[in-house]
């Protein structure tokens, strides 16, 4: 027993040996140096990271609150202008699915129909520009345009015109009755070398047709001219003095005189009334062709307003299809 002992003993210290051995690189134990440094240092564990200088500064707060407001504020502007960007760019494409889908509607009936389709309708048929304007627009604009003085003058043209061609015969027919009942009346011995320029003034439009009206004219005339010594020297006053065969011969002169002019009235006015004279009339010609033009537009306009309408019912009936 004593033997074994003792070589406990003996393993124990050398075990100790090897531990304080300055050999041994592995050996833990820390050496103080007997020199002190003349500056300290601060180790690690000693600093405080995360606490921060300028948490109490007033100025550095200040320009933190101003950074964040201003990038707060750029964010909502930002984010305002992304939002109606957004709804912009839906609305767009909501547009553009509408009208693929309407497109490949369009085609897929199209297809359907296309033997329903009638066979003469063109590419120009349909309505590319609602500004473009045919010629059937411009011919009925003008048309409304003359049709507000030609709605009240044409259908007067016949009125205005037998008006015109009428008085120009009563005119054309006094004068003519006029002139025979003068020449009636020079038939009158010294008649018309009494009165020499006033004679023209005997005979009016109103008492060229009237017998008796004449015949007061010339008793009028010797009452005034036929005084005194006129009764001898005047040529008139001698045959109307000589008794009452001279004065009934007077008064049958005058009688053949309004007769002359009642005649020649009736023959001018027959003549100024006739087919010929009407139509040579200028009031009547121009009358005639201003119808005429009138009408010959009319005709052009319906037959353009009937292409017009037969052209529309056509797009209207691809419209409506396009629609469906």
């Amino acid at each position: 027993m004593k033997v074994h002992y003792i070589n406990i003993l003996l393993f124990s210290l050398l075990l100790n040996i090897l531990e304080h051995n300055k050999w041994n690189h592995n050996s833990t134990i820390y050496h103080k140096s007997n020199i002190k440094p003349i500056k300290s240092h601060r180790s690690l564990c000693v600093c405080k990271l995360y606490t921060p200088n300028y948490d109490n500064d007033p100025e550095m707060k200040e320009v933190m609150e101003n950074f964040d407001r201003q990038t707060s504020q750029r964010f909502e502007e930002y984010n305002e202008r992304m939002k109606d960007e957004r709804q912009k760019h839906k609305d767009q494409c909501e547009k553009d699915i509408e009208k693929i889908i309407l497109k490949d509607k369009i085609e897929k009936e199209l297809k359907e129909n296309f033997g329903a389709l009638q066979t003469d309708i063109q590419s120009d048929a349909i309505p590319t520009c609602v500004c473009e304007k045919s010629l059937p627009d411009i011919v009925e604009k003008s048309c409304l345009k003359c049709g507000n003085n030609m709605g009240g003058l044409v259908p007067g043209m016949g009125l205005i015109g037998g008006t015109a061609v009428y008085a120009a015969a009563v005119k054309a027919a006094t004068k003519a009755g006029m002139d025979a009942a003068n020449k009636g009346l020079v038939s009158v011995p010294g008649l018309e070398l009494l009165l020499q320029e006033k004679f023209t003034e005997l005979v009016t439009t109103t008492n060229f047709q009237c017998p008796n009206a004449l015949m007061g004219l010339v008793q009028n005339v010797k009452n005034t001219y036929c005084v005194g010594d006129a009764l001898k020297k005047k040529l008139f006053c001698t045959f109307n003095s000589s008794g009452d065969k001279n004065a009934i011969w007077y008064a049958g002169t005058v009688q053949e005189a309004a007769e002359e002019g009642i005649k020649e009235y009736g023959t001018t006015f027959l003549a100024e009334t006739s087919p010929n004279a009407f139509l040579t009339n200028p009031y009547i010609s121009s009358s005639i062709a201003i119808m005429i033009i009138v009408a010959i537009i009319l005709v052009i306009y319906l037959i353009l307003r009937y292409k017009r309408t037969k052209k529309m019912k056509k797009k209207l009936q691809y419209i409506k299809l396009l629609k469906e």
